[in-house]
């Protein structure tokens, strides 16, 4: 979340740091996803997604996070976010996209449109 007075690259720095105890050098924005709810039709989500190439720091695990590596084809899209599938395979492209979700009860997508940016 974005607080008072903060950019948006500001607080992804400061969450980066909160979850997983790495310290941004800098960051390469790669999408803007939105999401929307059938139970929630006033939410809107929006979502930026930023590559961390330079960084400081060892990976934690926290109350948001336990990281595991997966080689790309293994990642475990079953146990993950639906609308994952969709634009992670973007992002381990190095493409720039956007995209936006409509789920009902917060879990089943129902629609969604995503596309590459160039």
């Amino acid at each position: 979340k974005v607080l008072r007075g903060e950019t948006i690259e500001k607080a992804a720095k400061r969450e980066l740091r909160e979850e997983t105890g790495i310290l941004a050098k800098k960051l390469d924005k790669r999408g803007i996803l939105r999401f929307t709810f059938d139970d929630s039709p006033r939410e809107l989500l929006e979502v930026h997604v930023f590559e961390v190439p330079k960084f400081e720091g060892k990976l934690l695990e926290s109350e948001e996070m336990k990281p595991q590596w997966f080689k790309v084809s293994e990642i475990p899209f079953d146990k993950m976010w639906p609308d994952d599938k969709y634009w992670l395979p973007l992002f381990l492209k190095k493409k720039k996209f956007e995209g936006s979700f409509h789920f009902r009860n917060s879990e089943i997508l129902l629609s969604y449109i995503i596309f590459e940016k160039i």
